[in-house]
């Protein structure tokens, strides 16, 4: 018997009702081995496949290890682990949440620092008048490292934040600071702002694939039937299909001829088109005089081929 495809995904939080939310909408719910505290589970519906409940930060470092084949975690974790995360690890889906911005922010009331520019200018008075090199505040050394080296900034030292960031600067422990932000409330609650191009990372949930996992034949496999449904899915959400009596269909064809040259896909008496061009779609055929008009929404739309395992397979060779 083969061994099995390893999934991990979050094992508590905001993060893991997320992720299983999206399996449970694929069709795929979680179902957790040994109770709900247990650490292992299994995708309904999927053979193959094991899946592995731990924290978003340990499935980073797990898909860096080759620990497992595929995980549900933070981008901004994946980057912080190592400058060369393509050679680690291969974005597979990006999912649409667990959204934050990782951000450099300054206090309010240094009224003239709007850039990062600005941050380097101050950093080199700051030095000049005390001796000492300004302090960015941070969990994210490896990010804020370079994203300060890309505006070309050396005038700076980090300190590395055990607890709450954001207070670093009304605490007397750093001038700056770089952090994650959903709302920007925090921030503005401790008198910070964020820089004007001061974005480092725009993070969301991403499923990635480990570059260093021991893969083989019958794992891709597995890896690939689980991509074709979760892009068919995330296919349907962003797609419709019209479809029209037989009689009307060449003047149909005709009204939604643009509309297939831009991507939309031709079906017997219908067309599946993005869930934005409904209503154009709609307008060209009553323009023509197609009529009625059926709009579905498909509940999963399969393409032949998964470009992301095409990818992963070259990498791996297979």
């Amino acid at each position: 018997m083969s061994e099995p495809l390893i999934v991990a995904l979050p094992s508590k939080g905001r993060l893991k009702e997320q992720a299983e939310a999206w399996l449970a909408d694929c069709g795929l719910p979680v179902r957790a081995i040994g109770g709900e505290r247990g650490y292992a589970a299994r995708l309904d519906g999927l053979e193959g496949i094991e899946v592995r409940l731990v924290s978003a930060s340990e499935i980073a470092g797990a898909l860096f290890s080759g620990e497992v084949h595929l995980g549900v975690t933070g981008e901004d974790l994946l980057r912080e682990l190592a400058d060369d995360l393509d050679g680690r690890v291969q974005l597979m889906q990006a999912l649409g949440f667990g959204r934050a911005d990782l951000v450099v922010a300054a206090p309010k009331s240094w009224i003239d620092v709007i850039t990062m520019a600005d941050v380097d200018e101050v950093a080199h008075l700051f030095l000049a008048r005390t001796g000492r090199r300004l302090r960015v505040a941070t969990k994210y050394l490896t990010q804020t490292r370079a994203f300060f080296a890309r505006h070309g900034i050396i005038d700076y030292r980090i300190v590395e934040s055990g607890g709450a960031t954001e207070g670093a600067p009304a605490a007397g422990a750093a001038e700056l600071i770089t952090d994650i932000t959903t709302t920007g409330a925090t921030l503005e609650a401790n008198g910070l702002k964020v820089l004007a191009d001061g974005l480092i990372l725009a993070s969301q949930a991403q499923l990635a694939a480990s570059l260093k996992a021991e893969w083989d034949p019958l794992r891709l496999d597995a890896a690939r039937r689980l991509m074709r449904i979760l892009e068919a899915r995330a296919r349907a959400r962003r797609t419709a299909t019209l479809t029209w009596p037989a009689e009307g269909d060449a003047a149909a064809r005709q009204a939604v001829a643009g509309l297939i040259a831009r991507g939309a896909k031709a079906r017997p008496f219908g067309v599946l088109v993005a869930g934005a061009d409904v209503f154009d779609a709609a307008d060209a055929l009553a323009a023509a005089g197609v009529g009625p008009v059926t709009v579905v929404k498909p509940d999963y739309v399969f393409e032949a081929l998964s470009q992301p395992i095409e990818d992963l397979s070259k990498r791996l060779r297979f």
